[in-house]
């Protein structure tokens, strides 16, 4: 029997990242797009990349295809291709294959994660195009927090159709699911009851997860919320958006929010946290102080909605590699008593992968 292969995807308005795992979730190859919509290029692998010139998603996955072809993966070859979507809506939770009525309802969701979802759509629509035999499945960045209590997910707003959407999701949701299964086997200790995990990246959001599941999360209506984040300002007063909007026009500030604040706005310099550490500038040592202060401060939101805790997880770029920050959060989190603390390296492509796989093999699981 042909081995299965499933081709991850993590589309952005950019790049288009993938990855092949097989049916026993070893990493094939991986594959980035990357300058689309301008003079691009492929990544394959290791190697240095290649210039191409990606004018949009179709042609961007025509060369990852050709590029797959190179390393003795044909299109055919392929079992399914997963894509990771940011937002499933009101009804879109688990991993399910998409139909046209699922591809309709993640083009319906689109107003809530506008940055997002139509690069998700361009990715489906164009491997569709390409591949049209090829079963494609969505996992959605929203579904884990789907146990989250009502009084934690919905905003103190009238109940109105204008307002019918409008709740705290919560996002990285296939960061923490693939942490909760992950952990016992790259700790070797069993899940505490009460897991304070946070996914610490260009984006970043803590998830209070009590008995395996998310009972409170950081981020809410949007990505934009919570936390301190590369580009994105995190926690701020509505009535200051509404500020800016009057001020700036709604592009301007969406801009400004998404894309010139947070680490970058305060330091002036870069979102890197790598850079930052080794900037010797007031701003730069600010930007990182702003940054552990509200871990910190919104953890012990998290820790009253578990009533206590019991170990804390890092994962994400700069939950795994910057030993100073962890330092740092774990310090302020004394008052907590003596927390064990883990960190579990991201796997979120393979979780991805290993959904992808078990719906394929049981189409009726839900």
């Amino acid at each position: 029997m042909t081995q299965a292969l499933v081709l991850v995807v993590n589309a952005g308005s950019s790049s288009i990242k993938a990855a092949v795992f097989d049916g026993g979730l070893a990493e094939r190859l991986r594959i980035e797009a990357q300058g689309i919509g301008q003079t691009g290029a492929l990544r394959l692998g290791d190697a240095p990349p290649v210039r191409l010139d990606l004018p949009d998603h179709q042609t961007a996955f025509r060369a990852i295809l050709n590029g797959l072809q190179q390393k003795g993966i044909a299109g055919a070859d392929l079992t399914a291709a997963a894509h990771r979507v940011v937002h499933g809506g009101p009804d879109l939770a688990e991993t399910t294959t998409i139909t046209p009525a699922v591809r309709s309802a993640i083009a319906e969701a689109q107003p809530l994660a506008p940055l997002h979802n139509p690069h998700h759509l361009g990715a489906i629509d164009a491997l569709a195009a390409l591949l049209p035999d090829l079963p494609q499945v969505a996992a959605f960045d929203t579904g884990f927090h789907r146990s989250n209590p009502d009084v934690a997910r919905r905003y103190a707003l009238p109940d109105r159709a204008e307002t019918a959407a409008l709740r705290r999701y919560g996002f990285h949701d296939i960061s923490y699911e693939s942490l909760v299964q992950n952990f016992p086997q790259t700790t070797g200790a069993d899940l505490p009851r009460r897991l304070l995990a946070l996914h610490l990246g260009n984006g970043a959001s803590l998830c209070a997860i009590l008995e395996g599941q998310s009972v409170a999360t950081t981020m809410g209506f949007s990505p934009l919320g919570g936390l301190t984040m590369g580009t994105r300002a995190g926690e701020i007063d509505a009535g200051a958006v509404l500020h800016l909007v009057r001020d700036m026009g709604l592009e301007e500030a969406q801009t400004l929010l998404h894309h010139e604040s947070g680490l970058l706005g305060l330091s002036g310099l870069t979102a890197d946290m790598r850079q930052l550490a080794e900037t010797d500038s007031d701003a730069a040592r600010f930007a990182r102080d702003h940054f552990c202060y509200w871990i910190t401060r919104q953890a012990g939101s998290m820790i009253a909605a578990m009533g206590g805790i019991d170990g804390i997880a890092f994962t994400g770029g700069i939950g795994e590699n910057d030993s100073e920050v962890r330092e740092k959060v774990l310090a302020n989190l004394r008052w907590a008593g003596n927390i064990p603390s883990w960190v579990i390296p991201a796997a979120e492509e393979k979780h991805i992968a290993r959904q992808a796989l078990a719906l394929l093999k049981d189409p009726a699981r839900p």
